[in-house]
């Protein structure tokens, strides 16, 4: 059985914005090695909006960019991606399909299938899923910046229940950023 796990960059005040923090070439490097061994990602429409054309558009044109964003960009590219939405007319890029039933009954039978683990990334379907109790494990990587301002996980979600997590590893880039991976509690 696959898991489902949330991967997010946040502030140390706990704001969720993907333009909080650059990562450096450590962090970098930490998400090059998580994307190549994803097996599936899963967005809703805004968090796909942001990842794609961006990263699909460097690995077709690799000309002029990092060689740390085209290991991301080819990586990515490869993986499968599934959006869930009902506004979204069609789905860019390859290994890219939309979903428009129910994000809990799609997640139930991903996790079923045989293969590598599922990612989620994003603000409002990973709290849906927290809040279902289909996540398994949380990747959180601090970032060294206090925002002030933005959303945060879980913002208009109700939990039925406290969410106990295991810390199961730490690491510590050279630019202060803090990666914590968690397993949620049986």
């Amino acid at each position: 059985m696959r898991k489902l796990i949330y991967v997010i960059n946040l502030s140390i005040d706990g704001c969720l914005d993907h333009t909080i923090g650059v990562p450096d070439e450590e962090l970098f490097d930490f998400y090059i090695d998580l994307v190549r061994n994803a097996g599936t990602f899963v967005y809703g429409r805004t968090t796909y909006d942001l990842m794609v054309p961006y990263w699909p558009d460097i690995a077709k044109n690799p000309a002029g960019q990092t060689k740390a964003d085209v290991e991301f960009a080819e990586a990515f590219d490869a993986v499968e991606k599934v959006v869930f939405s009902r506004s979204l007319e069609k789905a860019e890029g390859k290994n890219s399909r939309i979903v428009r039933t129910k994000a809990e009954d799609e997640i139930r039978k991903l996790k079923q299938e045989e293969g590598r683990n599922i990612y989620v990334g994003g603000v409002a379907l990973p709290s849906y899923l927290i809040g279902l109790g289909l996540v398994d494990e949380f990747i959180f990587t601090i970032m060294p910046v206090i925002a002030g301002k933005g959303r945060r996980l879980m913002e208009g979600i109700g939990m039925p229940e406290k969410l106990g997590l295991n810390l199961v590893d730490t690491k510590i880039s050279g630019s202060g950023s803090v990666i914590l991976h968690y397993v949620k509690r049986s």
